[in-house]
């Protein structure tokens, strides 16, 4: 079988891999880095608000900067892959990420500081679609599926290794010197890339291997399949961000101290960071409505169930909820490929991440404004409630993820 539509060899096994691993090693690196840039605005905050005595909508800002931009251009992001190549704008954006940051050890105020953080927001935006993208050309299949769920794990890794590491150079060197040199890391990371990231064809997918039917989505997948992924996606996510609101008040209720509360957020970290990886390589084995099905039963159950019990009992659970709060992204993100053609990828990846990150960042306004009028816990009550609302939807969703033609 051929590698794509017009070569008339079979590509090399060896070379195959190798170029697989290339693509899944570099847009782990990227997503890694990419992650910790945009979490390493929390670290930064109170430094700031020191440093130029800004009050706590200022310092809200700063974080809309970033990760409004950051939404905002992956639509974008796409259109400019389709036209320069997803390596060569994957890279570029990378490189404006450190940029962003290594100018803004040199601002001298607010509007300087903005203006850094729009650019590093701007260069972040190229990540999740493009890097998605690139993997789900190099990887064919339920292959795909568990290297996006790797993919999406990496993320997390770089959430905790970045920041951390920031927080050490603290230690050692003023804040502004230690921004500009992790900022330059965007540019060597760029350089990594551009130069080790295998190049695909728009129009290319991955070489089917044994235990891949290799088969593209029909006309009907395409038709009403992704749509219904990306409403499925918008509620994971507008529920993630909703219950992760809400939980630091429901265990400061069960007498839980500001350590304690800290303490509860790591576990469902580790649990989130945990499901990402494993619920991929399940939703390889036993099918994606399967596993949303799962998934998405067990963090609404878990949901209800942390409201009654005692606070030692509802730690226990943390890690669990946050397996399955978290684990449900990996197989939606790592589904586009079956229910949209190669050429059209980017495109899908850029739609798709805008709305899942979209939802996050919007609802924990909406869900705020239900906690105030019902209440902390009738609030989570609904948002688990809302989350079967994904059941019926993956239902209507099993034929385009099974109907293929050759």
């Amino acid at each position: 079988m051929s590698a794509t539509a017009g070569d008339a060899t079979t590509p090399n096994p060896d070379t195959a891999k190798a170029a697989e691993r290339r693509a899944l090693g570099v847009a782990c690196g990227a997503h890694a880095l990419h992650d910790g840039y945009t979490d390493l605005v929390y670290v930064m905050l109170p430094i700031w608000q020191s440093e130029f005595g800004l009050g706590f909508a200022a310092l809200g800002l700063m974080k809309t900067v970033f990760s409004g931009t950051l939404a905002g251009f992956q639509i974008p992001a796409g259109f400019l892959a389709e036209r320069f190549g997803a390596v060569a704008v994957l890279a570029f954006g990378t490189a404006l990420a450190g940029l962003g940051y290594f100018f803004a050890g040199f601002s001298s105020g607010v509007a300087t500081l903005v203006a850094a953080l729009f650019i590093g927001g701007l260069g972040a935006s190229t990540q999740h679609p493009l890097a998605s993208s690139l993997i789900a050309h190099a990887f064919a299949g339920a292959r795909s599926l568990k290297a996006l769920g790797t993919y999406n794990f990496s993320g997390d890794i770089g959430k905790m290794t970045l920041p951390a590491t920031a927080a050490l150079l603290f230690v050692v060197l003023p804040w502004r010197q230690a921004l500009m040199l992790l900022g330059s890391i965007g540019a060597v990371a760029a350089l990594a890339i551009f130069v080790a990231m295998p190049r695909f064809s728009a129009h290319e997918a991955a070489a089917p291997r044994k235990g891949d039917d290799g088969a593209r989505p029909s006309s009907v997948a395409r038709a009403y399949g992704f749509p219904l992924l990306l409403s499925v996606g918008v509620i994971d996510s507008a529920t993630r961000m909703a219950f992760l609101t809400f939980l630091p008040f429901v265990l400061t209720a069960k007498g839980a101290s500001l350590q304690t509360v800290g303490l509860a957020l790591t576990l469902v970290f580790a649990g989130g960071a945990a499901g990402k990886l494993v619920c991929a390589f399940i939703g390889g084995r036993i099918g994606v409505v399967a596993t949303v099905w799962l998934t998405e039963a067990v963090t609404a159950l878990g949901i209800v169930a942390l409201l009654p019990l005692r606070l030692e009992a509802a730690l226990v659970l943390l890690p669990v909820v946050g397996i399955a709060l978290n684990g449900t992204s990996s197989v939606l993100y790592g589904s586009v490929p079956d229910l949209v053609e190669p050429a059209r990828r980017q495109r899908a990846f850029s739609i798709f991440y805008t709305g899942t990150i979209g939802a996050g960042a919007i609802s924990p306004a909406i869900y705020g404004l239900l906690g105030d009028a019902v209440g902390v816990k009738t609030a989570l009550v609904i948002v688990a409630a809302l989350v079967l609302v994904t059941l019926p939807i993956t239902l209507v969703l099993r034929p385009a993820l099974t109907a293929r033609t050759s």
